[in-house]
């Protein structure tokens, strides 16, 4: 559960804690991550309120929130936006990060282009004040996953220096043949604080990936499967992504749930630099001024096979998987600079607050990705056995080169004025300047039709708000936002001779916040409409049409309690409804990946006065059914998995070692009744589902001093 009295920067610039903030803002924190076990970026999905998230091989770590996914949620790091999530966004863990925020709904005020589900925000450990601590920590599963971390942090013998430095490095392996994912992440940050009110800061972080990625199992006929069919992992009927063909009512094959269809030499990584640097300034006790500037360098590469259609015969053998070949290298390079100005007054004898932010980025990126010549590179590339495939190797690589420069300036104003002790009216407008420029030249030394070519967008968005306290630390708020993307692809994908306008987007929004019982509980309730105009999605794979508009509507409920010393009670649900609207084709369907209800509940004892505290826990969750393309041909079956856990927690004392504060050893089993389970689609991938993974054990210690 959230804690209400804490703050989300990527919700609002003017330092309002969560219960003041008039939106919906789920906040997982590190000690949620370390109790609940979330490993990477993607598990933290369940600690919030109706998120979904999931590792399509081709776009990992991306979310579903109110209706949207993919692009469609922004992805920050820091409060940078690096780009559209499905391209940017990597496999990343958590033992480096302080908290991961979730910002529901439209909210381009805070993040600019993309947030139209939402924002995710992750936030980096940061440096403290105080003695140094250190901790380590290092945990292994039943799939030999390892992962390793240590971090130390406090003030140094130099007055007004502190550091903080983490260093993580994981093997995370899956349950799928051959594929898994080394993770490596080094980072630092120093805080000086030259004067009382002036603090100056530097950071540096290197993040690595590599390994084989999982695309999928693929969807085939019941009537094939036969005996071998998995009930309540997928129904409905498929289309054939080669030969459009409609398969009749699919499964999944029992002979395949740990297949890797992926060719033998697949390799996909990525290397991160971030470097940031700045000050934070206060000149008078009611201003403080800050500037950071950063720069993002990023290299990623793909080289796989990434679509397993089943065979009717169609195109090549019968009851075979038709596969493609694709390559891609991203070459990025991001700079940029955020001013910020937060100014406390007096404005017609009311309380006001007052918070200012100018940014200015460049974000370069070139594609290097696969060519084809339909003379010589037949498509599919190949066919094979459903059962124990032969993987063969990916082949003739034909380069297409796609370079693109996104310069963006952007002024964003927020204010809140108090007009009572109770009431107050916050708003917000955000005033940009974005420009794409992109050319390229294909394999043969081609130019592409359309390129080069430029294009400048001045998108306004705004928020509009109030929220009232009728007693103590329980808010009532409603608020109306508006968010942006292109119409038809991800910004860096867009191209002449497809629409170049941006989706509208706005919501409407109200709920309640409170904290009760000294502290000891606290609930939150949220409805939700959301509409997008301008919309263009796919018809098929290659084709994009005309939607007219997409609806959401929902409401979300969190509820969080200690009722006893010792016992944490928490749950929460969202119920949804989305649909496309005015749209010959899809008019009435739900978008991929959304789910039109998501459930968690959850519960915790701890011992806290024995010799050794224990302390015992589980959690359950619910996921309702969700589609895995437009059509809504395909049905990702509602599933419910539950996980418990226990940990002890030893004095250093008892183990010899009194200068560690405590050693914690931690069991866990994940999915602990084996559902076999969808977790996750890419629509762009309509022949094949992402399994979730099946029972594993962990077990895990961890140390301070």
């Amino acid at each position: 559960m959230t804690p209400l009295n804490a703050v989300a920067a990527s919700a609002s610039r003017l330092g309002l804690p969560v219960i003041e903030t008039p939106a919906s803002v789920d906040i997982v924190t590190r000690q949620t991550m370390q109790e609940q076990g979330y490993r990477t970026t993607t598990d933290t999905a369940q600690g919030a309120v109706g998120v979904l998230a999931g590792d399509a091989g081709g776009a990992p770590a991306n979310f579903s929130m109110r209706g949207f996914s993919f692009s469609e949620v922004n992805v920050l790091y820091n409060g940078i936006w690096t780009g559209p999530s499905d391209i940017t966004a990597r496999w990343m863990g958590t033992t480096n990060l302080e908290q991961v925020e979730f910002l529901k709904g439209p909210s381009a005020l805070m993040s600019g282009m993309n947030a139209i589900g939402g924002t995710v925000n992750y936030v980096s450990r940061q440096p403290t004040t105080g003695p140094i601590r250190n901790e380590i920590n290092v945990s292994f599963d039943s799939l030999g996953s390892i992962v390793t971390h240590y971090g130390s942090g406090g003030s140094t013998p130099v007055k007004g220096l502190e550091y903080r430095f983490d260093m993580a490095g994981s093997r995370l392996n899956s349950f799928i043949d051959g594929d898994f994912r080394d993770l490596t992440d080094l980072s630092g940050q120093l805080n000086y604080h030259a004067t009382n009110n002036v603090m100056v800061f530097g950071a540096i972080e290197y993040k690595k990936d590599s390994g084989h990625a999982y695309w999928g199992t693929p969807l085939v006929p019941t009537s094939f499967a036969g005996p071998n069919a998995v009930n309540g992992v997928v129904s409905g009927n498929a289309f054939s992504t080669f030969s459009g063909n409609n398969l009749g009512p699919v499964t999944i094959d029992s002979r395949t749930l740990t297949t890797n269809y992926n060719v033998a030499d697949n390799a996909t990584g990525a290397q991160e630099l971030w470097l940031r640097s700045g000050v934070e300034w206060t000149p008078l006790n009611n201003v403080t001024i800050k500037n950071q500037v950063y720069n993002w360098r990023a290299k990623a590469n793909w080289i796989d096979s990434e679509t397993y259609a089943f065979d009717d015969g169609a195109v090549f053998a019968a009851n075979t998987i038709d596969r493609d070949r694709f390559f891609v290298t991203h070459n990025q390079n991001l700079i940029g600079d955020n001013a910020d100005l937060t100014w406390d007054s007096r404005l017609l004898g009311f309380d006001n607050r007052f918070a200012a932010q100018l940014q200015v980025s460049k974000n370069w990126i070139t594609f290097v990705e696969q060519g084809f010549d339909p003379s010589g590179y037949p498509f599919p590339a190949d066919s094979v056995s459903v059962v124990d495939p032969v993987q063969g190797v990916y082949g003739p690589e034909l380069s297409n080169t796609r370079n693109s420069r996104l310069t963006d300036i952007a002024a964003s104003f927020e204010d809140r004025l108090k007009l009572t002790s109770a009431f107050a009216l916050i708003g917000g407008v955000r005033l940009e300047d974005i420009t794409l420029d992109r050319s390229g030249s294909n394999f043969d030394g081609a130019i592409p039709a359309g390129l080069p070519f430029s294009q400048t967008w001045k998108p306004v968005s705004y928020r509009a708000a109030y929220t009232y306290e009728p007693i103590h630390n329980l808010t009532f708020y409603s608020m109306f936002a508006t968010a942006y993307d292109p119409a038809v692809a991800a910004v860096f994908s867009v191209t002449p001779g497809t629409s170049l306008k941006l989706t509208s987007s706005k919501t409407y929004e109200t709920g309640a916040k409170q904290i009760l019982w000294d502290g000891k509980a606290e609930w939150t309730l949220s409805l939700y409409d959301i509409i997008q105009r301008n919309v263009l999605v796919p018809v098929n794979t290659t084709t994009v049409d005309v939607a007219g508009e997409v609806a959401s509507q929902g409401i979300e409920l969190a509820a969080a309690v200690n009722p006893i010393e010792g016992l944490k009670l928490w749950g929460n649900a969202a119920v949804n409804r989305t649909r496309f609207a005015q749209f010959d084709v899809w008019t009435g369907n739900t978008p991929p990946n959304v789910a039109p209800v998501i459930v968690n509940a959850g519960a915790s004892f701890r011992f806290k006065h024995w010799r050794w505290p224990v302390e015992f826990g589980g959690s359950v969750r619910h996921v309702g059914p969700r589609f895995v393309f437009q059509d809504n041909a395909t049905t990702m079956d509602a599933y419910t998995t539950a996980d418990i856990y226990a940990f002890v927690d030893i004095p250093g004392r008892d183990i010899a070692m009194p200068d560690l504060k405590t050693v914690r050893l931690t069991a866990r089993v994940c999915n602990l009744t084996n559902v076999i389970y969808a977790q996750w689609a890419d629509p762009g991938l309509p022949d094949q589902v992402l399994l979730g993974t099946p029972r594993t054990y962990e077990i895990a210690a961890s140390a301070k001093w």
